[in-house]
């Protein structure tokens, strides 16, 4: 390559970058601007978080506690609703969205419609848990799909029936669930895939309670 084509094929770039730099000097006061406006966005968040919603996780732990006792007397009316002049479940969700406490309400909230029998209520505030727990993640999953067993929709009960065993992943509430997405299975009419899970409760999770009785549900399952 000679060195004019060098010279010809140099021009653009020198250019470009004048073309860069021109750009920067031309808008720099717009930069600076964007750039102090991305530091004041962090100032604030970081002022929301620590003061604002930190403030409100107080007062939101401050709130729940009666009805928190009345969830763990199963009185589901009062701890959705409240009593004594203090907050019930609902409330909490309402006046402190954002909030750890709130979110821990979501999974109150569906236990209590799950007992009362509100089964899309319960849907819907299990949904809206975002705990990172596992096992109350687990259940909050498990609890869906025992709604949806009692709306017949067994499709769906089986994918969060799944989703609880794969999150609790343990000998506690895997075998559980397993249990019950056998059920779902022979609800279903597909026996083969219920007694394929039932026997992994006897294989997998041998000195679990389901375990001891799960060949009774293996037999009955084979038989159909």
């Amino acid at each position: 390559m000679s060195a004019t084509e060098l010279k010809t094929k140099a021009t653009p770039a020198n250019t470009e970058t004048v073309k860069s730099g021109s750009f920067v000097q031309e808008n720099q006061k717009s930069l600076l601007f964007i750039a102090g406006a991305i530091v004041l966005m962090v100032v604030i968040y970081i002022a929301y978080t620590k003061f604002y919603l930190g403030d409100r996780e107080v007062k939101a732990a401050n709130q729940i506690h009666v009805a928190q006792d009345y969830w763990a007397k199963k009185n589901w009316d009062k701890a959705i609703n409240g009593a004594d002049s203090y907050p019930g479940l609902e409330k909490i969700v309402a006046d402190y969205s954002n909030t750890k406490t709130a979110n821990l309400a979501y999974f109150y909230l569906g236990v209590a419609y799950l007992n009362k029998g509100e089964y899309r209520k319960a849907i819907d505030n299990f949904n809206n848990y975002r705990g990172d727990d596992m096992m109350v993640a687990a259940e909050a999953y498990g609890g869906t799909g025992d709604a949806y067993v009692e709306l017949k929709d067994y499709d769906k009960a089986e994918t969060y029936f799944k989703k609880a065993i794969d999150k609790a992943n343990n000998q506690f509430l895997s075998p559980v669930y397993l249990k019950k997405l056998g059920l779902v299975y022979e609800a279903k009419n597909d026996n083969k895939s219920a007694v394929d899970t039932y026997k992994k409760i006897k294989t997998d999770y041998p000195t679990s309670t389901e375990a001891q009785s799960i060949d009774a549900y293996i037999a009955r399952a084979e038989a159909k």
